[in-house]
């Protein structure tokens, strides 16, 4: 399977991006402690002298079992350069803790950039979040289901979009072990893992972008979440990569990939979209 092939050279892959990357006109904030009672830290990246600029919450995938904030060090550079503030923090993972756990963290780092976003040069009005894989799944719930956020007193309305690359939304039944673990035995505890269940009219828009040669996660799910968006009446987009993988999917943002990349152009057109619209929509002082 593919997350066996990426246990054994991802670490040696993100090296190779990380060196590449550059740290030329950026403000870089390592372990960034989001989180004291687990250890929870997180790396932010923003340009400098960087003010009221748009926020990206990005989570990293891995089956929900693998990754560190480091190795995306080259992600948070890419998106910081196009003039945003990126924040990319750890989460605990199985079998260390099951899907509450992971959720938690996520809700918690969230809730952290929120509640510092001027520190950095961010506008907290002016939040996306962002994921790929299992990050993509993690993000998607929480601008779904409204108990995460709500647990650290957000809703998921005031996020200024979802942008999901690759998520897994709609992938019932379960039947690897690990996954049986992390999300429960029971159907209900496994409805309750589906982003798709709770969409219901109250959701931040949305940017889909799935490749069509993914074989590690299907293109359904993409297709699954934007049909019962559009169910909802509710603003979403999706972008189909022709010939694209799921791992190359992710690596399109890197360097030297990222210059003919669509995936980071649409992503950059729909973050500055949504954030004109949200400042455009705020109350005059």
């Amino acid at each position: 399977m593919l997350i066996l092939l990426l246990d054994g050279c991802q670490a040696g892959l993100f090296r190779t991006l990380n060196a590449t990357s550059g740290d030329a006109k950026l403000d870089v904030r390592t372990n960034v402690i989001f989180e004291r009672a687990h250890h929870l830290a997180m790396e932010v990246y923003a340009p400098a002298g960087a003010h009221d600029l748009p926020i990206v919450v990005f989570f990293y995938g891995g089956s929900w079992q693998d990754g560190k904030r480091q190795w995306y060090r080259w992600m948070g550079k890419t998106l910081a350069r196009q003039g945003l503030v990126v924040a990319i923090p750890d989460y605990r993972k199985y079998p260390q803790v099951r899907m509450d756990g992971f959720m938690a963290d996520a809700a918690h780092a969230v809730a952290w950039m929120h509640a510092h976003a001027a520190d950095y040069g961010g506008d907290r009005d002016v939040m996306f979040l962002m994921g790929h894989s299992a990050g993509a799944h993690i993000a998607a719930l929480m601008a779904t289901d409204g108990r995460w956020l709500g647990e650290v007193g957000l809703q998921a309305r005031e996020l200024a979009g979802f942008i999901g690359l690759a998520g897994p939304y709609d992938f019932l039944p379960l039947t690897d072990p690990a996954f049986i673990g992390m999300f429960g035995t029971t159907p209900s505890a496994q409805a309750s893992s589906q982003p798709v269940n709770f969409v219901d009219g109250d959701e931040p828009p949305m940017l889909l972008l799935q490749g069509t040669d993914d074989h590690y996660v299907q293109p359904k799910n993409t297709l699954s979440l934007a049909q019962r968006m559009r169910a909802q009446h509710e603003p979403v987009e999706v972008r189909m990569y022709p010939g694209i993988g799921h791992i190359r999917l992710l690596l399109s943002f890197s360097y030297p990939l990222r210059r003919s990349s669509s995936a980071l152009h649409d992503t950059l057109v729909f973050i500055h979209a949504h954030a004109a619209h949200r400042v455009g929509s705020a109350p005059s002082p």
